[in-house]
């Protein structure tokens, strides 16, 4: 929907979501998601390889400190999906946040929310095929296989089920988080059992001992557990997926607000939970970025194959988020191209009604991602890892921004609430976008890494702006002929 069309509906107050103006780019898709495709959907987004592989390096940097890191980011993150249910159960929509942005913000702040959004899945494909080609490695069957050929080979096969139909996304995404659940819960069963029995773990016994006697909760004192904030923002990346779903399943109005209120226990028990577990169970100096704190543990208790079993999972992981940063930027991006801020043959979709041109658009990036892993493979996933984060970040704050609009115009009569509504609101936006911000700025203090990934925002706000030049005349055109059609 046009900039001047909705504005222009939204001059008359509505009591009814289904009297809202549909986004354009929301005709076309089945509805073929089921409950348990969108409930698993949100458990896969809450959690990935951040947590399987990410929380070794950070539990080292950061200690036992870092169960209170992601309990927080854990917090604001279900702010931002809470804000986003209450917009979904307004006006599902496939396009979600960027739909919700054209509306509320107009379409200026639907180019950036979409090509943002875009950025972050792009480079994290990116990362999450290098992330394939790295683990696949681990095998020594595969070990000969170049590394570009083996992230060309998981792209093509993730890109083929997307291609397929929404339903076979739904059931590779639900088994993706059937496997990444099933291994956290065992190992949690393992880590209480350890615990209870004080049975030894690589010459350590197990329970707060192991925290007082090396360091305490903060062994190397605030500032790690401040810097690691922005990693472990990364980690909850794709929650979100849950408001671009309900476009597609039949009854967003009952499945939503289940799968949105089940992701806070989520956190609580697999992030919060295994991390306090791995503190009690080893001391942080044990672990390491370069393995998985779920080997490091079982491999002191002389689990056999415990190496295998792990990385598998975080293969399944990265399988998972290659699968998810697919499907959803065709959808995005089909409701960019129906307003015009995306090329055109983004919108176009096959018969099994899946938006296959913004599908393969991404790929396309992915693949550069390919000649990445071929010309320098040991920094590819770090180049793009940062990059993401600068997309994350923007949309988690879009988000907010289009809800805080929400509300206002809801106090105006223009729009009516869903019974399901983030709470505390203006605060809660407010502070959640207060928190993303200093995230970003947390990254200047690592001067490697982080800072020359901020040095890339006038860049990238300069390719935004040209971009958007290079658009507006075909945007223009498209909300005349809307707006032509309703006045007919």
């Amino acid at each position: 929907m046009s900039k001047d069309a909705v504005n222009t509906a939204a001059a008359t107050p509505r009591t009814d979501a289904a009297a809202v103006p549909a986004d354009a780019g929301d005709a076309g898709y089945s509805k073929d998601l089921k409950a348990r495709h969108v409930n698993m959907i949100a458990i896969g987004g809450a959690i990935g390889t951040g947590l399987f592989l990410g929380a070794g390096g950070r539990l080292h940097n950061a200690g036992p400190a870092l169960a209170i890191a992601y309990l927080v980011c854990g917090i604001f993150a279900f702010f931002v999906v809470r804000a986003l249910g209450e917009l979904v159960l307004y006006r599902p929509s496939s396009g979600s946040f960027v739909s919700y942005a054209r509306e509320f913000l107009g379409e200026k702040g639907a180019y950036v929310a979409g090509w943002m959004y875009f950025l972050n899945w792009s480079t994290t494909g990116i990362a999450d095929i290098t992330a394939i080609a790295l683990y696949t490695h681990y095998w020594s069957l595969f070990t000969d296989i170049p590394q570009w050929m083996l992230a060309l080979v998981a792209l093509a096969v993730v890109l083929a089920v997307n291609l397929i139909s929404v339903k076979y996304f739904g059931e590779m995404e639900f088994w993706f988080a059937i496997i990444k659940v099933a291994t956290l819960i065992g190992f949690m069963f393992i880590g209480i059992f350890l615990l209870a029995t004080q049975h030894e773990v690589g010459g350590q016994t197990p329970g707060l001992g192991v925290i007082t006697d090396n360091g305490g909760v903060f062994p190397h004192g605030m500032m790690p557990v401040v810097l690691v904030m922005q990693g472990v923002i990364f980690a909850y990346a794709a929650l979100e997926l849950v408001g671009v779903a309900a476009g597609e399943t039949a009854e967003p109005e009952k499945v939503v607000p289940r799968a949105v209120n089940s992701i806070m226990w989520r956190v609580g028990l697999f992030y919060v939970g295994s991390v306090v577990l791995l503190a009690l169970l080893l001391p942080g100096s044990l672990y390491s970025a370069d393995q998985s704190p779920f080997v490091t543990v079982l491999s002191k208790i002389g689990v056999p194959a415990a190496g295998d079993v792990m990385n598998l999972v975080v293969l399944t992981a990265a399988m998972s988020s290659l699968n998810s940063g697919l499907y959803s930027t065709g959808r995005i991006l089909r409701s960019m191209a129906m307003a015009g801020s995306a090329p055109k043959f983004t919108a176009r979709m096959n018969r099994s009604q899946v938006p296959y041109g913004g599908i393969l658009l991404t790929c396309a990036v992915c693949v550069l991602g390919v000649g990445l892993n071929f010309l320098v493979p040991a920094q590819a996933f770090e180049i793009v890892l940062n990059v993401a984060s600068l997309g994350i970040i923007s949309t988690w704050v879009i988000i907010m921004v289009c809800h805080l609009v929400f509300v206002r115009r809801a106090k105006a009569g223009q729009v009516t609430r869903p019974s399901f509504r983030l709470f505390a609101s203006p605060v809660t936006e407010i502070t959640t976008i207060a928190f993303l911000l200093a995230c970003l700025g947390m990254m200047w203090n690592d001067p490697e890494v982080g800072r020359r990934t901020l040095l890339l925002i006038p860049l990238i706000a300069v390719m935004l702006v040209a971009g958007w030049f290079g658009v507006r005349r075909r945007v223009s055109q498209t909300a005349d002929q809307e707006l032509s059609q309703l006045t007919k």
